[in-house]
């Protein structure tokens, strides 16, 4: 068992090295940027995906809303996965494929953003959700792993890639790259 902990271990780590590159911080760095832009003009943050990615969607929403690593005034952030009833009633009226491209509709406006996460790339609903987001001028950025890239890819101004292929590596890297994306927001608006 000792030996499939360390195996796991190292997996983890030789993920976080690749993504450790400088074009990666880069792209992180230039999404943080339009983001807190974003936040400056008064935007609202949509963030939506599917199971683990819809608990990472929370999970950044409470570090922009609260606090991540500074004392300072709440940012407005949504994870679109939140409202049960909203989720339900829209897939059962419209589809499930619809299900984050009418709440970005609802909340959604030109000054704001949108963080799409997918493991895979290939989630319908979450595409659709960029879609929407793509059609009402709003920043999006998606975060996916190496076999997501291509369909998300036309749908993002910034796209961040996780160098990983299972799942849990990919959530792994995934939140490394939103706390990254949050501290840089909060050090751009906020300072020290």
């Amino acid at each position: 068992m000792a030996e499939r902990a360390a195996e796991r271990l190292a997996m983890h780590v030789a993920m976080a090295q690749a993504l450790a590159s400088e074009e990666t911080a880069a792209a992180i760095a230039a999404a943080a940027r339009d983001l807190a832009a974003r936040f400056d003009a008064g935007g609202t943050l949509l963030i939506f995906g599917n199971g683990g990615s819809a608990a990472d969607a929370q999970h950044l929403a409470a570090e922009f809303t609260g606090r991540y690593m500074i004392d300072r005034a709440p940012l407005p952030a949504l994870a679109l996965a939140d409202n049960t009833a909203a989720v339900t009633a829209i897939a059962n009226d419209y589809g499930f494929d619809r299900v984050f491209a009418r709440q970005v509709h609802a909340f959604g406006n030109g000054d704001g953003a949108a963080i799409a996460l997918s493991t895979s790339g290939t989630s319908e609903n979450v595409l659709e959700g960029l879609r929407a987001a793509r059609e009402l001028g709003l920043l999006t950025i998606g975060v996916t792993g190496d076999g997501g890239a291509e369909r998300m890819r036309p749908l993002c101004h910034h796209l961040l890639t996780i160098p990983a292929v299972p799942t849990p590596q990919i959530q792994e890297g995934t939140m490394l790259v939103l706390h990254t994306i949050c501290e840089l927001v909060e050090h751009s608006l906020f300072g020290e």
